[in-house]
């Protein structure tokens, strides 16, 4: 297993969706796993992908939680959950509860990308996609 992966997931799980709880953590990994398997422009490692610039804002060093993300520990309750979450994720038994998305966004906020795209799941208060087409091997 690789402690460095499960580590940068947990921390995008955590800087991407301590809100949400569980399940949404759950989901958010479910994305940069899915986009670990299809590879390519998004990377072919965990940390490739969760690192992709300005593809997990929380990453990004001008967001007002990346010194947070870097400095949370096991004492942060979310993040002792999102540690577990990616552990399973890493491990490959984590379930896939988003449909096989590929995307995401926070309720409230249109990107561009969503024109014409429907919606796999919402969970929490993020909507998920799957925009990758030919990619049903997940």
């Amino acid at each position: 297993m690789n402690e460095q992966e499960i580590d940068v997931l947990a921390r995008t799980l955590w800087g991407e969706a301590r809100g949400e709880g569980s399940g949404g953590m759950q989901a958010v990994a479910n994305v940069v796993m899915r986009r670990v398997k299809i590879g390519g422009w998004w990377g072919n490692s965990v940390i490739e992908v969760c690192q992709k610039p300005y593809q997990f804002s929380s990453w990004n060093k001008d967001d007002p939680n990346y010194k947070r993300l870097l400095s949370v520990d096991e004492n942060d309750i979310h993040f002792s959950a999102a540690q577990s979450i990616a552990e399973r994720a890493v491990c490959g038994a984590l379930d896939d509860i988003t449909g096989g998305a590929d995307h995401y966004h926070a309720a409230g906020i249109y990107p561009m990308w969503i024109k014409g795209q429907r919606p796999v799941s919402v969970i929490g208060n993020h909507i998920f996609y799957k925009l990758t087409k030919g990619q049903n091997h997940v």
